[in-house]
């Protein structure tokens, strides 16, 4: 069997623990208390991915994990957890490491449009209600029938002041646009660029095939989102997560069976991602994460208790990782024993009470056999990791962004013509016109009305074909197809 595609050995008890490659796009999950050992075995098995090939995925949430870029031995618990196990020396090593970052500090700057993001998305963002909700799809609307790129922060906000602007000529076509929802929109736009929030917005948007790179050894690249201010907006992490998978979801082509996957994408505190989201959010959210695999993309949700996720999503995750659940309230029994039963039994002993009694780095552990029938539950210690524990300095992080073949990619914002250039000259344009139009009224005051010309099909059609060329000339001057999540497909 090819190095590419032998079994991965995650983890050992009675036997070695391992996951098929072939099966590791069929989803995951890696669930515990916290201080249970989860980011260890999201450590270990991202090491194990890059290793055998497969790019990565991850967001940092504790800034703790950029020491994977740097080769291990920091730690003593690894040699005696080795030791434990029966393992020889466990041989440090480091990653292929990019950082990202939405704040654009501490790694390369993670950027979309507006209009990429779309209504849906960015209304979960912006944290409006239904009312406030449909407006903002009709902001895109009129943007997008009248050709204007929503590219940042301050193009929404010129599309919603000109929208209040002239609510009373839009109703008919496009229904009421009513001042306090516009002001609604407004406030929120406003509070998100005060916490930074609008660094999220502009080009050049990110492409996510660059994740999706190898090293010159061929060890997949281990893509590390700097998160821990991120994740002081809850709704802005997981709608900000939710897009990329989105972006992948809809720019990739099908795969397949592939051997191993194409990239594996770690989504941690997934329970934000469907803390208080819409039925319509999340169904879309259900019908991403099923017809992903086919895209050759492992999804490996990361949270405290299996059961903050709905059951279509649960159903989906294969390959399991539970570490201890605490029981301290019979609301906590409940959810111990809930847990349990998601895994197949193994008759040697009691999964619910196993559950509340591992160990700090211990799992009960699932995989997909190669069949794709979930093997029975084993009781196991997560394998050590090969990087180094301790999170980079900035003098090393910031050796590996200015090694970053992407840097000249993303470094610098580009600020084109778009809709708030195009809104404020469209107002520049109409105050010497209204002036026009007064002076020529007083002059022809009290004179014999004439008789207003026709234009001809002539200039009619002429104007016409100016107006289709101008159109064909911008990004979206061709009706927008937006995608299963609102962003747009086929741009680039």
């Amino acid at each position: 069997m090819p190095d590419a595609v032998k079994p991965i050995p995650v983890a050992k008890g009675t036997t070695v623990v391992t996951l098929l490659p072939g099966m590791a796009n069929r989803h995951g999950l890696i669930a515990g208390a916290t201080g249970t050992g989860k980011t260890t075995t999201l450590r270990v098995l991202a090491e194990n991915f890059s290793a055998t090939g497969v790019p990565v995925f991850l967001a940092d949430i504790k800034g703790d994990l950029s020491g994977i870029a740097k080769a291990g031995g920091d730690n003593p618990k690894v040699a005696e957890r080795a030791k434990a196990l029966g393992l020889p020396d466990i041989v440090p090593e480091g990653y292929p490491v990019t950082f990202w970052d939405a704040y654009g500090e501490s790694g390369l700057p993670v950027r979309t449009t507006v209009s990429e993001m779309g209504p849906l998305l960015l209304a979960r963002i912006l944290d409006l209600n239904d009312i406030q909700s449909d407006v903002l799809s009709i902001l895109f609307k009129i943007a997008d029938d009248q050709g204007m790129l929503l590219l940042d922060t301050k193009d929404l906000r010129a599309m919603a002041q000109y929208c209040g602007d002239h609510a009373k000529e839009l109703k008919t076509q496009y229904g009421n646009i009513s001042p306090a929802s516009i002001g609604s929109i407004q406030r929120s736009l406003l509070e998100l660029e005060q916490q930074g929030g609008d660094r999220l917005f502009g080009e050049p948007s990110l492409n996510v095939h660059d994740f999706m790179r190898t090293d010159p050894g061929g060890r997949g690249m281990i893509n590390i989102l700097a998160a821990d201010r991120l994740l002081q907006s809850p709704k802005v992490y997981a709608t900000l997560l939710l897009w990329l998978l989105s972006e992948l979801f809809e720019q990739l082509p099908e795969a397949g069976d592939p051997d191993k996957p194409k990239l594996v994408f770690f989504f941690d505190e997934a329970h934000l991602l469907f803390a208080g989201a819409p039925k319509v959010l999340e169904e879309k959210i259900v019908q991403v994460v099923r017809l992903i695999r086919s895209k050759g993309i492992g999804v490996y949700f990361v949270t405290q208790n299996p059961l903050d996720l709905p059951d279509p999503v649960l159903g989906q995750l294969g390959n399991r990782f539970h570490h201890a659940l605490r029981a301290f309230t019979p609301k906590d029994q409940k959810n111990v024993r809930g847990a349990a039963e998601t895994l197949r039994q193994n008759p040697a002993f009691s999964t619910d009470a196993v559950m509340t009694e591992l160990l700090n780095g211990e799992v009960l552990v699932s995989v997909l056999d190669e069949k794709g029938s979930p093997t029975v539950v084993e009781r196991a210690f997560v394998y050590p990791p090969h990087s180094r524990f301790a999170p980079l300095s900035a003098e090393e992080r910031g050796e590996i962004l200015r090694a970053s073949p992407f840097r000249a990619s993303y470094l610098n914002a580009i600020d084109r013509e778009s809709a708030y250039e195009l809104l404020k000259k469209r107002a520049e344009e109409s105050v010497p016109a209204e002036g026009a139009t007064r002076e020529r009224t007083r002059a022809g005051a009290g004179s014999a009305p004439t008789k207003r010309s026709r234009a001809s099909p002539d200039t009619v059609l002429g104007s016409a074909v100016k107006s289709v060329a101008r159109a064909a000339g911008t990004q979206i001057g061709r009706e927008i197809i937006r995608g299963v999540l609102g962003s747009l497909t086929g741009r680039r």
